[in-house]
């Protein structure tokens, strides 16, 4: 077995001191040329205060001036040789005598408060007993218009008092053929037995009105 002799160099250990020193000296030459520049360029800067004033000033409101429209120009009449326009007519003044001025009417009379149909108010109208079907039961039929095969509708007013009794009879709306269809409704009306109108529990006299179809089977 040989054995080799290894060569001592001192360069090689001594390389990476000098390395680090090297770095060390780098640094330190930088920060003191950082120094020098920095306090080269340094200025002192003196900003004085600045002095402002304002001022307020008062506007006047805005006024909006309204002018009226101009009148209008008189219409001067202008003279025309046609003979389709009309001459001019002068209108005489009328004048009123109100001295004497006619008294209201008076009450209507009192046979009228039956004749004539008035609105009552109630809360349940007059009925007749049985319906419709109690007055197709009196009710005839007129023989003219019968053969003449005419139909019709006939609406009549009946005045029914207290105790339920037809007292008046008003021809509200007539069928206009004078075949006798207002007198046959009239007087199967006044036949048959009504119920009284209620108003708050209490029976009063009302008018009704009731129209009455004639039809023929």
């Amino acid at each position: 077995m040989s054995l080799q002799k290894v060569r001592h160099d001192p360069l090689k250990e001594q390389y990476p001191k000098t390395l680090e020193l090297g770095l060390i000296g780098s640094l330190l030459i930088n920060l003191l040329l950082l120094q020098a520049f920095r306090t080269e360029f340094r200025t002192e800067l003196n900003v004085e205060p600045v002095e402002m004033q304002i001022e307020v000033e008062e506007i006047p409101p805005t006024e909006q001036t309204y002018r009226p429209p101009p009148p209008a120009r008189p219409a001067v009449p202008i003279p025309t040789e046609s003979e389709d326009v009309p001459e001019d007519e002068t209108i005489e003044p009328t004048e009123f005598d109100l001295s004497e001025i006619p008294p209201p009417p008076g009450p209507p009379p009192e046979e009228w408060s039956e004749e004539v149909p008035m609105f009552v108010p109630y809360d349940e109208p007059p009925q007749i007993i049985g319906g419709m079907a109690a007055l197709r039961k009196v009710l005839v039929y007129p023989e003219i218009a019968k053969k003449a095969g005419i139909e019709g509708m006939v609406v009549i007013a009946v005045l029914v008092d207290e105790q339920g009794r037809p007292l008046k009879t008003k021809v509200m709306k007539a069928h206009g053929g004078k075949v006798g269809f207002e007198e046959a409704a009239i007087d199967a009306l006044m036949q048959v037995k009504w119920k009284p109108a209620m108003q708050r529990d209490l029976p009063v006299k009302v008018w009704v009105s009731i129209p009455v179809h004639f039809k023929l089977k």
